[in-house]
């Protein structure tokens, strides 16, 4: 069990293995991404009823796949700044990932009506909200000037 501990982040507290946890997801995310159209439908398609699930027009294997190019690249990013967390350049990025993420998610339910509020985005915009939140308050702990 200590040989699994020393790969997690060393730096103390909560957030980096937090950074490093969403990493991994987002990984997995990007893979269901390019593999099949499910679970991007489910989150972009304001008209679905859950089940049965009908693919919109909208979400195509090209756009699945830029999502998860997206989704992949904010991954690596966070994935750095979960090892680096006291390094401001790599803790402001991670930052940045989280709030292109929320800016991405409301302007597609709030502006273009592309998806609706449910258990699909209520999971991407909880992450987000809940990570800005927090990098935010603890930008000081982390990151010394």
């Amino acid at each position: 069990m200590a040989s699994l501990l020393s790969y997690l982040p060393q730096a103390e507290g909560l957030l980096p293995k937090w950074l490093l946890f969403v990493s991994l997801i987002s990984v997995a995310n990007s893979v269901q991404s390019y593999t099949t159209l499910h679970f991007t439908s489910r989150v972009y398609n304001p008209t679905s009823t859950d089940p049965p699930l009908k693919t919109p027009a909208h979400v195509t294997a090209l756009s699945s796949r830029t999502f998860g190019t997206w989704t992949l690249l904010t991954s690596i990013v966070r994935f750095y700044a979960a090892y680096n967390i006291n390094n401001p350049a790599f803790y402001q990025l991670a930052l940045c990932t989280y709030a292109v993420a929320w800016a991405h998610f409301m302007s597609e339910w709030w502006v273009f009506g592309t998806t609706r509020w449910g258990k699909p985005l209520a999971g991407p915009l909880v992450v987000a909200n809940m990570s800005l939140v927090w990098m935010f308050l603890q930008w000081g702990w982390y990151v010394k000037a």
